[in-house]
């Protein structure tokens, strides 16, 4: 069990190996910048689980070490830090990201430096990497879902996809896009928009949606609009006199965490898609939600969707650790693939060959006090598809780090590397 704690301190950087009594966990999130409104609560949480785990002995007989560092909301600078965790601070895992283009950019260090990122975030899929485990909805565990939704039980006819200005909202549209036009909507009743990050002056925007949405059919906001530029946005809904029974809106990146502390009478009856509410009733739900709140010292603080997803990641490279009596990263990674762990809504998360779980996926309507009423379930798990079948050159790939040893197969080639 201490065996790895007699290793020469240069053999440490090698596969997450620590050479210390600690085993050092990174913690990868923007705490300054446009995404801290999203990221500050992931790193709380990060430390909460460390906190949970050391009480109960730590894992392999030795404490947890949180290593925090702060990426800013600066991409480029998720990459340096991602380095100096695995390097100079020898973590044997991180938990880290919010938005894509931060994980697109620290992924060539991961792979480097063979080390093991958990990502918590939807995100728009057509990615399996064999150092990353996405424990985020893809497409078809939310946005896929949510569309159905709107469509069936919302009739739904016009289409307003709005997004923040990177890979993220720009795959998932380009998804939906090709999803809608499978069941018939034209290319007229789809209207795309994009906009930096932090962006405030929504009024042209909002003005140009209202137009879109008065042609007489039923209209809907299908939003990746991401970080603090949400609150501005619906204030101006609110401004132009949008209501949720005109124009719903329906968000991917608005949880419980961005409504908290901001003035919710414009979401009123807007949606969220999500596969975890803090309001969904489950004990281990209600457990945890009293041991966080306990931890933070505020009765009032929220959960929301990631933070579960940091939850079930966290438990999964526990079990897997535990399994093989090693952080080794090349050890663990082998060990995750069906590891099970249960979420806090009464279901059980499976870490599948792609490195994507299985999840619940629900829709929520926002209420006043910032907190979503479940109006919608799907009817069992969904499994996490890394490769989406609405796009061409992605609907004959799946990822298996199992079978195949590859993340991105081809079915129709039988060769490993995608469409090439």
């Amino acid at each position: 069990m201490f065996l790895c704690a007699l290793l020469p301190a240069a053999g440490s950087a090698v596969g997450g190996e620590s050479s210390d009594d600690t085993i050092k966990v990174g913690v990868l999130h923007s705490l300054s910048g446009t995404m801290a409104i999203s990221e500050t609560t992931l790193k709380d949480t990060v430390l909460f689980l460390i906190d949970e785990q050391n009480k109960k002995g730590g894992v392999l007989g030795r404490k947890l070490e949180a290593v925090v560092v702060d990426p800013a909301s600066n991409w480029p600078l998720f990459a340096e830090k991602a380095r100096e965790l695995i390097t100079k601070d020898k973590v044997a895992v991180v938990f880290g990201c919010w938005t894509s283009v931060s994980r697109k950019s620290v992924l060539p260090v991961f792979k480097e430096l063979n080390s093991i990122l958990f990502y918590p975030v939807q995100y728009e899929g057509e990615e399996s990497e064999r150092n990353v485990f996405y424990t985020g909805a893809a497409p078809n565990q939310q946005a896929i879902p949510a569309v159905d939704y709107l469509m069936k039980h919302e009739k739904v006819k016009r289409w307003v996809l709005a997004g923040t200005d990177y890979v993220y909202p720009r795959t998932t549209n380009r998804i939906l896009e090709a999803y809608l036009k499978s069941k018939g909507v034209a290319q007229e009743d789809i209207m795309i928009n994009y906009t930096p990050f932090g962006h405030s002056n929504w009024r042209m925007i909002v003005a140009d949606i209202k137009k879109f949405g008065s042609a007489g059919k039923k209209t809907a906001v299908v939003s990746t609009i991401n970080g603090d530029a949400n609150v501005p946005f619906y204030k101006e809904l609110g401004n132009q006199g949008i209501k949720a029974t005109d124009i719903p809106v329906v968000a991917f990146s608005v949880g419980e965490g961005e409504l908290a502390g901001i003035d919710t009478r414009p979401l009123l009856g807007h949606l969220a898609a999500w596969n975890y509410f803090q309001s969904i009733k489950d004990p281990a739900n209600e457990k945890f939600i009293k041991a966080w709140q306990a931890y933070t010292r505020n009765p009032k603080r929220v959960t929301n969707d990631p933070i579960e997803a940091h939850v079930i990641g966290f438990e999964m490279w526990v079990k897997a650790v535990e399994k093989v009596k090693s952080t080794d990263a090349d050890k663990v990674i082998d060990a995750l693939p069906g590891i099970e762990t249960p979420n806090l809504t009464g279901g059980i998360a499976k870490m599948l060959p792609n490195h994507h779980i299985t999840k619940p996926v629900f829709i929520g309507e926002v209420k006043i006090n910032g907190q979503f009423d479940v109006v919608w379930k799907a009817p069992g798990l969904v499994a996490g598809d890394a490769w989406s079948n609405e796009l061409e050159g992605s609907r004959d790939l799946i990822g298996d780090w199992v079978g195949k040893k590859c993340g991105n197969y081809n079915t129709k080639t039988n060769k490993c590397g995608g469409n090439h």
